[in-house]
């Protein structure tokens, strides 16, 4: 034995030479295994690191990837929703400021008088309620609860003493006692059963208080109760001369909302102040400039999602809130779905910090892999295809961002009259892109009176003229802008074309034009242009129409280079979302659709080969409500239980009968007691399993439980896909 484990080598068993089989030569049998396991230790090491980094890190870098770009998103909606109301909010602070000083200018009673629930013998205009009601132009309050909870930041750090009551305070069944209630506990920071308001008055006075106003914000006055809300007002309005309270109404319609609900002696109480927010489509314009434009977070979405979510907005929901959660979906969906999408996170982060650590090493690790597979036998080859890759990929990022700046350089051109989504998705539309080429072979192009030239660099020049959509309406726009706005005009594109350096120098050339122009109008004899008015009016026109001529020329010229839609970029699938079957089933979906699909195909999810096997045959291995759902397949309106119970039951046990009938070759006498037992317990836990299973298909809403007429019958409520 001894001698056989010092004659064999292992370089022996890494040949292909196969060991002995005899079962008394053990020696041979555990070299070999040594052998083994240190060549495939070897090819291990050979593989890595690329392959085996994707395999184990592949999903955790796609999720820090989508926290990492999402953070940023969320972030710059949250920020530019909060600036674009900053004007309004400043607006109504210096109205609360000057309310304040209106109502303390009547003269503060004492502490005494203060506290009494009896009002005031004071003048009329004394209890007049200051009120501003802020005109929000939503259908859908979502928006407005974020909106006037800023509102309320906004007042408490300029040190207000604020209060946010909804819509549901000021509901029938809470009464006006519900309101108070509500209104002392955000006041007072606890609770309390009785509704006085003279409590508030002694907190008021007490704690050092009186130097601030007390602001009320009702979010929706139209979602109020209106006999509830005329009652809370008339009791401020008399609480007014003791405590300075200023009310904050959102109103979603019209400024003439408050006429329409409340009662004219209510109306006689306010003092009322119009302010005016941002509409939902310049906050829409806003939160897509923020987040997919300027950000330029690598992530974007498809022509076909933008129009999804551009129609979701408009006539299903109208809200920024949906949007942004939208947004999300889409790009939580993208990083799940697509395996490589963790790039489009690290080329985010390069702008920020650069490749650093793990990140860098995984980056190229996917490269190297990348390159592998492509040439697997050639180094040199696999090197160039790596470098190769990582220039489109920085190519890809570039062209992305110059995108982006020519979307905002028409947006600026066409603002007021275009919105920024219309002229997002088109400038999105690879269809309408690519139509050029082949219309340049069948001769279409010519019925529109333009050649379409064969360069594909022009086919977007085309495009644009062809369709005369939104884009070709901004370029038409600049034709006509007016000198002062021609000028601002190219401010904006200067700040914007900064990273394009061919675009950013026409800009600055075009605008030493207009300053030129401008300094030679200033330095003319005035004499001689009132002599000679009415052709020097004439010239500075047609001067005017050159400068637009040409700012319009270089816009176009933007477009032919640069406004390539994303889709027909190389490598774009790393952060581009267009799966809007995706995206249109989580938003809207159809869940009773969804659960019978999983039902029946659950073997999709748990990713079951014997299952996918058995053409929608019930077998043991499924899961029970699987099983019942595809037996009710055979049934019509209604289900009998008995009936289902037995098949159910036939199945579970076709298993264990099959184990049985081996065991009880095997079985002594004295062991008869104890299968009895087991029998009886298979038959109390497959009637425990049914019941569970005919529960879980009554609470997904897909049958109906049985009634008095029909005890032993279920009725199905769903049929078919």
């Amino acid at each position: 034995m001894e001698m056989a484990v010092n004659s064999v080598s292992p370089s022996e068993f890494d040949s292909s030479t196969p060991p002995e089989s005899s079962e008394k030569n053990l020696q041979p049998f555990f070299i070999l295994h040594k052998a083994s396991s240190r060549s495939s230790h070897r090819r291990r090491i050979h593989l890595s690191p690329s392959k085996s980094v994707i395999k184990t890190d592949d999903l955790l870098l796609r999720m820090e990837a989508f926290q990492s770009v999402w953070s940023e998103i969320h972030s710059a909606s949250k920020d530019v929703l909060r600036d674009i109301n900053t004007s309004a909010f400043n607006d109504i602070y210096h109205w609360v400021r000057q309310s304040f000083h209106a109502i303390t200018s009547y003269g503060m009673p004492g502490f005494g008088q203060a506290t009494r629930s009896f009002p005031l013998l004071t003048h009329a205009t004394s209890k007049q309620l200051f009120t501003g009601l802020v005109l929000t132009k939503n259908m859908e309050f979502v928006d407005d609860l974020l909106t006037f909870e800023e509102l309320g930041l906004c007042l408490k750090s300029h040190g207000c003493h604020v209060a946010n009551l909804s819509s549901t305070d000021f509901s029938a069944k809470n009464g006006i006692g519900g309101c108070l209630r509500s209104l002392l506990r955000q006041f007072l920071m606890v609770s309390l059963d009785a509704a006085d308001m003279s409590i508030l008055a002694s907190w008021y006075r007490e704690q050092g208080n009186y130097n601030s106003p007390l602001i009320v914000i009702v979010d929706d006055m139209e979602r109020c109760c209106p006999s509830i809300l005329s009652v809370f007002i008339l009791t401020l309005s008399e609480w007014v001369v003791k405590i300075p309270i200023i009310l904050i109404m959102g109103v979603a319609t019209t400024l003439d909302a408050p006429r329409n609900i409340l009662p004219s002696n209510v109306l006689q109480q306010l003092c009322p102040c119009k302010f005016v927010l941002g509409s939902p489509a310049e906050r829409m314009d806003a939160v897509l400039e923020a987040a997919l434009l300027r950000q330029c977070s690598m992530f974007c979405i498809g022509h076909k999602v933008a129009v999804f979510l551009r129609n979701y907005f408009l006539n299903q929901d109208g809200t920024v809130t949906s949007f942004i959660r939208a947004l999300k979906i889409a790009c939580a969906q993208h990083f799940y779905m697509e395996p490589l999408s963790f790039m489009a996170g690290a080329l985010f982060e390069e702008d920020n910090q650069g490749f650093q650590g793990e990140r860098n090493v995984l980056l190229e690790g996917m490269l190297k892999y990348a390159s592998e597979l492509s040439s697997p036998d050639s180094d040199t080859r696999a090197e160039q295809i790596d470098t190769t890759l990582t220039c489109r990929l920085r190519e890809l990022k570039r062209l992305q961002k110059c995108w982006s700046s020519i979307v905002l350089c028409l947006y600026e051109a066409g603002k007021h009259k275009i919105r920024l989504l219309d002229i997002f998705c088109e400038a999105l539309d690879p269809e309408a892109y690519n139509s050029v080429a082949s219309d340049n072979h069948t001769g279409l192009g010519k019925g529109f009176g333009i050649s379409t030239p064969s360069d594909p660099s022009m086919r977007q020049q085309c495009f644009t003229m062809r369709k005369g959509g939104f884009i070709c309406q901004a370029i038409q726009k600049v034709r006509l802008l007016p000198e002062a706005s021609l000028s601002q005009l190219l401010k904006s594109w200067e700040n914007l074309t900064v990273d394009i350096y061919e675009i950013h120098d026409k800009v600055k050339e075009l605008q030493s034009m207009v300053k030129l122009e401008e300094g030679r109008i200033s330095k003319e004899d005035l004499t001689d242009i009132c002599m000679r008015h009415a052709s020097w009016r004439r010239l500075n026109i047609e001067s005017s129409k050159r400068i637009n001529e040409k700012a319009a020329s270089l816009i176009d010229c933007m477009v032919r280079d640069f406004l390539r839609p994303i889709e027909c970029l190389p490598f774009h699938e790393i952060g581009c979302f267009r799966n809007v079957e995706k995206l249109q089933l989580a938003l809207i979906g159809d869940p009773r659709r969804r659960v019978q699909l999983d039902l029946l195909e659950f073997h999709k999810i748990l990713w079951c080969s014997c299952c996918s096997r058995s053409c929608n045959i019930p077998l043991p291995s499924m899961p029970d409500t699987s099983i019942m759902y595809t037996l009710a397949q055979e049934h019509g309106d209604l289900i009998n239980l008995p009936e289902w119970f037995q098949s159910f039951k036939t199945i579970i046990s076709h298993i264990s009968t099959k184990g049985k009938r081996k065991t009880k070759q095997s079985m002594l006498p004295k062991k008869t007691k104890y299968i009895n037992e087991s029998e009886d317990k298979s038959e109390a836990s497959i009637q425990a399993r049914f019941c569970r299973a005919v529960t879980e298909l009554q609470i997904t809403g897909l049958i109906r439980m049985p009634t008095k007429r029909r005890p032993d019958c279920v009725q199905r409520v769903a049929f078919g896909l």
